[in-house]
């Protein structure tokens, strides 16, 4: 990391570290982001279905115990904020929480473990020209894609609770309930403002976590350039690691929030205005 820093410079080194592997299909994909957070969700799957069919009703063992610890956590969090059948929404809320933990957890690896691989096996003129960002959740693509996700899954949740009729007329009466003529006037008012509140669920999910997980990308490439001077070696070091600790909570804080919210808003899509 300090090496690279001191000779590109600071700005070239996050310049470089803040490029996508992007591949065309179509338009810029990246491919950095999808495979990456692919393969953490893939662990996730298979550590805890592999968990899930080892599980004994006897004493558990230390990874057993782990898993449950876990699965009670989130289980306990959705009965508190949502009143309804949990077997849909405590499944969801579970793979929200451990997939983006994992995503934001990739922040405290080395920034310049894909380079370093690169290099070891292909040499530095290769390293040199390559692009991997470790961080899914620091792509607004992917913390927009997870939000979308939600999104549908809210609207399932308003059908299926209010029917499609039902939820149709909530969109037309509701906020400003009137009646008569005053209820036609006020539709189109009503529409709108359902529209904006529906759509900035999913916008104010992905911005979130995206500026949070960016922001802190940023710190660490930051640091990066007082690692490439003997003289703030030191406290390059020490801030360094105290960012890295700070940053643990960051990791899980963003997950937690991410799940409450979704949980909070499949509970106020299933309630009628």
């Amino acid at each position: 990391m300090a090496t690279e820093a001191a000779t590109g410079g600071l700005n070239e080194y996050i310049t470089h570290h803040l490029t996508h592997h992007v591949i065309s299909v179509g338009s810029g994909f990246n491919l950095d982001s999808w495979l990456v957070s692919l393969l953490l969700g893939l662990v996730f799957v298979i550590w805890f279905g592999l968990k899930a069919r080892k599980a004994t009703a006897g004493v558990p063992s230390k990874g057993q115990a782990f898993v449950e610890i876990i699965v009670e956590f989130v289980d306990g969090q959705v009965k508190d904020t949502f009143h309804g059948d949990r077997r849909s929404v405590t499944p969801l809320a579970l793979t929200i929480f451990m997939w983006i933990v994992f995503m934001n957890a990739m922040d405290l690896l080395p920034l310049d473990l894909p380079g370093w691989l690169v290099h070891t096996t292909a040499g530095a003129e290769t390293a040199h020209h390559t692009y991997w960002r470790l961080v899914p959740t620091a792509d607004l693509n992917t913390t927009l894609g997870i939000s979308v996700s939600v999104f549908f899954i809210l609207l399932g949740h308003a059908i299926s609770a209010k029917g499609g009729f039902g939820f149709g007329k909530e969109l037309l009466t509701a906020p400003f309930h009137a009646h008569g003529p005053a209820a036609i006037a006020l539709a189109p008012v009503n529409l709108f403002m359902n529209i904006v509140e529906w759509l900035v669920k999913p916008v104010s999910l992905a911005m979130r976590l995206f500026g949070n997980m960016y922001g802190g990308e940023l710190v660490f490439m930051l640091i990066a350039g007082m690692l490439a001077s003997s003289v703030t070696l030191v406290p390059g070091i020490i801030a360094n690691a105290a960012w890295a600790i700070f940053h643990i909570l960051i990791v899980l804080l963003q997950a937690f929030i991410f799940m409450i919210l979704t949980v909070v808003y499949i509970a106020g899509a299933r309630e009628g205005h």
